[in-house]
């Protein structure tokens, strides 16, 4: 076999990192870093991200077609992606707002969510190809990707305390993730090539396809309860265990877990099947869930039993649902462009959906971040954030086993 370092899979766990850097990780600092440093309210913010996440979703098809349309043009697209977003994090974190700060935090945050994407999309759609190449590499390579991303994200999260001793931060970090960014473009700079000859893809076909539409149902109900629990997180460890100030390092334990497992599953599937590990994923998924209906208050040292099988589990669905769509990819649109475009909808739209519905359930049934909370609003936020996931991965673990996937 082929050394991962003559295929060049570190590059593409490097640039992982730096997408994933820029992504969840923004959702735990933007926020509080404009609360603290210029006053701005909670519930602009939350207004503003979910503004935003809506544009993300509507645009992340045409970013689809864009990457496709202009493969023979994607090496520049990609560097202008790039340098867009470098540009973003910097104005988010290191620069005075020179206009009013909410509107600041929108300007740059759209500038970041717009070069996200366009780099996601184009980066998932070139793996097709790579894995292609690779001779039908893709649970490998979606092994190092995606273990390069979750690393990303733990160092993203812990980045702004470990940069203390600069004084400033937050602008360090934003310089740090500049820098990375055109480090991250220059090793992959030669990664972009089209090798593909075939003409693109209507996103009509592919959604026309049976097995297509089935695995982006799946991919749906699967993103759903990451969704959830991101979104309730921090108020389930705040209010329901009672545990103030240990949402961060819970958090880290949670990916952590997710990045350690990533190779476990890599090597698992490669060995008996990427459909029975993600099963098995979904699996245990529902049993973790499960166990946390049954927490309360002082159960920290449990809810970190569960960040770890929890995360275990975000590791198989990070790393084997996206192979094996990206599999089916290669069968029947591999250019991928507009494929991935429509899985970065679905990802991003139940982001979307969770942000909208989830916290005025919560409000409608008398809950208060930071204060005391009735036994029946901490249910609700119990049933909200373990149940309601427990039921989603039901239905996909339910859909994925009458999937008939000849390719894996």
């Amino acid at each position: 076999m082929t050394s991962a370092r003559a295929l060049g899979l570190p590059r593409y766990a490097v640039f992982a990192a730096v997408l994933s850097a820029a992504g969840l990780p923004i959702y735990i600092h933007a926020p509080k870093f404009y609360v603290d440093s210029y006053g701005v309210s909670l519930g602009a913010l939350a207004t503003v991200l979910f503004f935003l996440r809506l544009i993300d979703v509507v645009q992340d098809p045409f970013f689809g077609w864009l990457s496709e349309a202009g493969r023979k043009y994607r090496p520049a697209l990609v560097a202008l992606g790039g340098i867009v977003m470098a540009i973003s994090m910097w104005g988010l974190f290191a620069v005075t707002p020179p206009i009013d700060a909410i509107w600041w935090f929108a300007l740059t945050l759209a500038g970041l969510f717009s070069g996200f994407s366009l780099l996601t999309i184009s980066f998932y759609a070139q793996g097709v190809l790579k894995a292609n190449v690779m001779g039908d590499g893709h649970v490998r390579l979606a092994t190092w990707r995606e273990t390069g991303a979750l690393i990303g994200v733990c160092v993203a999260s812990v980045a702004p305390v470990a940069l203390a001793f600069s004084g400033a931060p937050f602008m360090a970090y934003a310089g740090l993730f500049a820098g990375l960014t055109l480090l991250a473009l220059w090793l992959m700079r030669n990664e972009w090539r089209s090798e593909a000859t075939a003409p693109s893809t209507p996103m009509g076909d592919i959604l026309r396809d049976a097995t297509a539409r089935r695995l982006l149902l799946i991919a749906l109900l699967n993103a759903a309860p990451v969704a959830v629990t991101s979104t309730l997180f921090l108020f389930f460890v705040e209010s329901r265990l009672d545990a103030p100030g240990m949402e961060g390092p819970l958090l880290l334990l949670f990916f952590l877990a997710a990045a350690l497992s990533a190779p476990m599953w890599g090597r698992l599937a490669e060995r008996y099947g990427p459909k029975p590990m993600l099963l098995a994923g979904m699996v245990l998924a529902i049993a973790t869930f499960a166990f946390a209906l049954t927490l309360g208050a002082g159960d920290t040292a449990l809810f970190a039993v569960i960040c770890v099988a929890s995360g275990a589990t975000l590791g198989a669905d990070l790393t084997l649902l996206p192979a094996i769509f990206a599999r089916h990819m290669a069968k029947i649109a591999p250019n991928a462009g507009n494929g991935f475009g429509l899985w970065s909808f679905v990802s991003k739209f139940t982001l979307a959906i969770a942000a909208i519905t989830l916290l005025p359930i919560l409000e409608v049934n008398g809950f208060q971040a930071g204060m005391t909370n009735t036994p029946d609003a901490l249910m609700t936020l119990t049933l909200l954030y373990a149940g309601l996931p427990c039921i989603l991965k039901l239905f996909a673990l339910a859909l994925l086993s009458v999937t008939r996937l000849t390719e894996t």
